[in-house]
């Protein structure tokens, strides 16, 4: 237990800094922007590009990972939608941000730093695949039923083209893909160049942290929805446990990619979600508090499923 503690205290320990920080100083939000753009524009991009690019080509392929993958989180997405419409009546622009809540972890800024301390650097080709889908995932399912529900009310082809436009550009994504070029030419930057991508990339997880922790500090919790009676439960606990089945039933993949999607799957919901409910105006306070709450109890649920990871408890495959 003591090793689990060492290494989550320190990751969970940065989130708390940066939150302790934001409602002691009491800084605008305007403040966080230039580390927030280092964060996605420069130093993730960076961990991205080295760890994939330092992977054999053939291990970056694998379509039948990513899609058992995808088909976890989206039933989770489906799951969620589906409660929200039919059981509580919900909007359809409602329920689009309640099932991001439930499938679309906090997989940029705690998943790379949690995932490599956890289990070394061969994580990074899983966590990299993850990353890159259920983003593209993410940024088409949003838009789509944002603009079928009369949220976006901008022409189709316009929504269809700002959707490509989010997906193409993103940095982790564009850094990932040049990260692919890059392993499939073995090319290997010149030392000096290589030196500055791996300062870049060390200072990634403690920078997305703390500024996580002062986002979530910019964000009170004003009250707590209905709907966390079961989107945090089917988040932290449902999610992970879907995509270790579903990766068992699919194939014979190797464990640390199955432990390392599962860990991805744990992870409390992303910050983003409240960022496309703000550009939408739906569902942005509650869904403020449920990345504050879903982060807090995954201080719990991570470290329970780290522990039952490295001592034996979780196998590998569970349909050996």
């Amino acid at each position: 237990m003591g090793d689990i503690i060492a290494l989550v205290l320190p990751f969970f320990g940065l989130i708390l800094i940066g939150y302790v920080s934001g409602r002691v100083t009491r800084q605008p939000a305007e403040a966080l922007g230039w580390l927030n753009f280092f964060v996605i524009y420069i130093a993730l991009p960076s961990l991205f590009f080295k760890l994939v690019s330092r992977t054999p080509i053939e291990e970056l392929t694998r379509i039948d990972f990513i899609a058992a993958s995808l088909a976890a989180t989206y039933a989770i997405f489906l799951l969620v939608f589906l409660i929200g419409r039919l059981v509580r009546g919900n909007t359809i622009a409602d329920c689009t941000i309640q099932a991001l809540a439930g499938a679309y972890g906090n997989i940029g800024y705690m998943g790379p730093g949690l995932a490599l301390l956890a289990f070394g650097e061969a994580a990074a080709v899983p966590v990299a695949l993850i990353f890159c889908f259920e983003n593209a995932a993410h940024f088409t399912a949003a838009p789509a039923l944002m603009a079928f529900a009369g949220g976006d009310e901008r022409p189709r082809s316009r929504v269809a083209l700002d959707v490509a436009k989010k997906i193409a550009y993103h940095p982790f994504i564009i850094a990932t893909a040049i990260g692919f070029l890059a392993a499939g030419f073995q090319f290997e930057p010149p030392l000096a160049l290589q030196r500055l991508i791996d300062y870049l990339a060390q200072a990634a997880a403690p920078c997305a942290l703390f500024a996580m922790g002062v986002t979530l500090a910019l964000r009170p919790l004003k009250r707590i929805p209905a709907e966390i009676g079961y989107i945090v439960p089917i988040k932290l606990l449902l999610h992970p446990l879907l995509v270790y089945v579903v990766l068992g039933l699919v194939g014979d993949f190797d464990p640390l990619w199955i432990f390392t999607a599962v860990l991805l799957a744990s992870l409390p919901t992303a910050t983003n979600v409240f960022v496309i409910g703000q550009q939408y105006g739906v569902w942005q306070e509650r869904a403020s508090a449920t990345i504050l709450i879903t982060t807090v109890l995954s201080v719990l649920s991570v470290s329970a499923l780290l522990y039952a990871i490295t001592n034996g408890i979780l196998p590998p495959d569970f349909f050996p």
